[in-house]
């Protein structure tokens, strides 16, 4: 009875054995079917005639193969949503209907506006000035009625002195011989001995800011997003923006995240003048493709449409710089001006940073708890040799696990702590979701990708424009639940951004809500 017994106890271990080695197999072949599926994925885009192969750059970085498989990771996240939604519903894969969209005529005013180069400068705004006592205060963040001495040049003079600099690649940001600093008086909400730290980043995580010093030649900015139909807070970025960034790289697809066609709006606009106050500083991508599987799996489409966007608009930048500073947001994520112009003027801080958003839902008027703090940027340096010069790696937590950091860490110095502009009390930008009149948000609710399960858009109930009106009314989510949020005024601090609260009537549908009783 007990060799019976012993038997039976081996042939279940043997038994257990074979089940874990047969699914390690299993697990095996699925992993091996997904690099593959991937790396047919890449081909595709590698092929693209503005390969980043052909980029030289960084002081003696070469780019290496710009889209190995390691530089697009499979995102895990919703595993399980997107398995059973694909045993839901049978997902056709066949290739969408292209809408009908006309290119710019090469020959003409505007000529292939997707093929264009774009040759970064230098910034040559004089964003510091010296007094008569030879302190050197930031314009912006310094009261010059109650600082000692008065400017030691009037604007015009200021615009002689840039007139006869534009040639050179030095902006003089050093002090007079023997002078005191300390001269320079703060406004509210401005710090440093030459007030030009601001809130964001004197009350964030930042550890260096002892180590803060002003540099001789100002960095340049280079903001990239992805737009759909997100144009009204597409304008208010640009006006935010547009003293601190140098270069918005702005990428439009004729295909919805979901895989339908789609006119190219933003080129419309581009071309009609609606967009000729910022248009020196676009450059425009044209994604013409949608993703194999990204049907099936949308979170492939989001990860794809932020590679491209990174991968075709740095390789049409001309005289790109290892400490040029690369910030890649969603169309709906809005940094304040001061914290990237921050960036832009001081060394010191470290990377990669991210970016501590007011939360905003339907409008500016619900407000909710905490912040989004989201990685968004870094050095070009860094984006090259840790990234691999890819957005979407950008955007996750995973640094420190890449090939490139140990060797990145090492060669520039300093250990690598990512921080964030701002803080959960003092917002380093907005992010409002959903942003939209009803129909938008109907817009949005149809081109969603197919992986941030519920798709609220495959109900029909969800899509009409009376339940989304009321949904705006209540600050009720598509689940059925109502939050409660604090409530906010416009006069309150960052309650929405400057141009915003400038143009009230034309954008009252974002700050205060059309539905409310009155």
């Amino acid at each position: 009875m007990g060799r019976t017994s012993m038997c039976r106890m081996k042939i279940k271990k043997h038994k257990l054995f074979l089940f874990f080695s047969v699914g390690l197999c299993v697990v095996s072949f699925l992993y091996c079917y997904k690099t593959l599926h991937q790396e047919f994925l890449l081909r595709d885009l590698s092929h693209h005639k503005s390969s980043l192969k052909s980029l030289v750059i960084l002081s003696g970085f070469l780019w290496g193969d710009p889209l190995s498989n390691n530089s697009f990771l499979f995102n895990t996240n919703n595993r399980k949503d997107v398995e059973k939604a694909m045993r839901q519903k049978n997902y056709d894969e066949k290739k969408q209907p292209v809408a009908d969209f006309v290119m710019p005529d090469p020959t003409g005013p505007h000529g292939e506006l997707h093929k264009r180069t774009f040759s970064l400068q230098d910034d040559h705004t004089p964003h510091f000035i010296h007094t008569e006592m030879g302190a050197l205060c930031f314009r912006d963040g310094t009261d010059m009625a109650s600082s000692k001495g008065k400017p030691s040049y009037t604007k015009d003079n200021e615009d002689q002195k840039l007139k006869h600099k534009k040639n050179s690649t030095v902006v003089e940001h050093t002090l007079k011989p023997g002078r005191n600093v300390s001269e320079c008086v703060c406004r509210q909400g401005w710090h440093g001995p030459n007030c030009g730290v601001p809130t964001v980043i004197q009350h964030s995580n930042l550890h260096t800011k002892s180590h803060l010093k002003l540099r001789k030649v100002p960095r340049r900015i280079i903001n990239a997003i992805n737009i759909n139909h997100e144009f009204d807070l597409l304008h208010v970025r640009f006006h935010e923006l547009a003293d601190a960034v140098d270069l918005f790289l702005v990428c439009e697809s004729n295909f919805t995240a979901y895989g339908d066609s789609k006119p190219l709006t933003f080129l419309q606009l581009l071309l009609n003048g609606t967009f000729d106050y910022i248009k020196h500083k676009i450059l425009y991508i044209f994604l013409d493709h949608f993703p194999k599987g990204g049907r099936a799996n949308g979170w492939i489409v989001d990860d794809y449409l932020r590679t491209f966007l990174t991968k075709n608009g740095l390789s049409r930048i001309q005289g790109l710089r290892p400490d040029d500073v690369f910030v890649l947001n969603d169309a709906d994520e809005i940094p304040v001006k001061e914290g990237i112009l921050f960036l832009k003027l001081y060394d010191g801080w470290t990377e990669p940073f991210g970016i501590h958003m007011r939360k905003s839902l339907y409008g500016f008027y619900w407000r909710q708890m905490g912040t989004l703090d989201v990685i968004s940027g870094c050095t070009m340096a860094m984006l090259v040799s840790v990234y691999k010069g890819d957005g979407i790696l950008l955007r996750r937590r995973e640094y420190f696990s890449m090939p490139g950091f140990r060797q990145y860490e090492k060669t520039s110095g300093h250990v690598l702590i990512p921080w964030s502009i701002g803080s959960p009390v003092h917002y380093g930008g907005w992010h409002c979701s959903w942003c939209f009149k009803p129909e938008g948000i109907y817009y949005k609710l149809v081109s969603a990708q197919n992986g941030d399960f519920p798709r609220w858009g495959d109900f029909v109930e969800k899509r009409k424009l009376s339940y989304i009106r009321e949904l705006i009314r209540t600050g009720g989510w598509f689940d059925g639940s109502t939050p409660h949020y604090p409530p906010t005024n416009p006069s309150e601090h960052m309650f929405a951004p400057k141009y915003l609260l400038d143009n009230y009537e034309k954008y009252d549908y974002l700050l205060e809500n059309p539905y409310a009783k009155g």
